[in-house]
């Protein structure tokens, strides 16, 4: 239901790829599925490669989300996760009762940082 697309920020040929990854989204995916944008390595500014620009208007053209993030710092990984997935509830919310109108997080209560699992309410 969702696919997150990463590149690293420090590499330009992994943000190269990511086109060919869309076009792969496109002809294999099913309609509709959620996608992610992340530049991983943000902790890393000084070997920065890739402008976060770039990134911000390949998502805009694909009317995708777009973060940056550090794995090793934990710099808003949470964050794009729980993006994902408040934007998965709401389709599939939209999708089950035909309202497309709800707030985001209308079903997405509390996140378990442990186990990395979503409490619906």
């Amino acid at each position: 239901m969702g696919i997150i697309l990463v590149y690293d920020i420090t590499d330009e040929k992994s943000f190269e790829n990511i086109q060919n990854w869309m076009k792969s989204i496109k002809e294999n995916a099913s309609a509709g599925v959620q996608r992610l944008l992340l530049g991983n390595k943000c902790d890393m500014e000084a070997k920065r490669k890739v402008r976060r620009e770039q990134a911000d208007k390949l998502a805009r053209e694909h009317g995708i989300r777009f973060f940056e993030t550090s794995a090793k710092s934990s710099t808003n990984v949470d964050e794009a996760f729980s993006s994902l997935a408040r934007d998965i509830l709401l389709k599939s919310g939209s999708r089950r009762s035909g309202n497309s109108h709800r707030p985001p997080g209308a079903d997405l209560r509390a996140c378990d940082k442990k186990s990395s699992r979503c409490s619906l309410g």
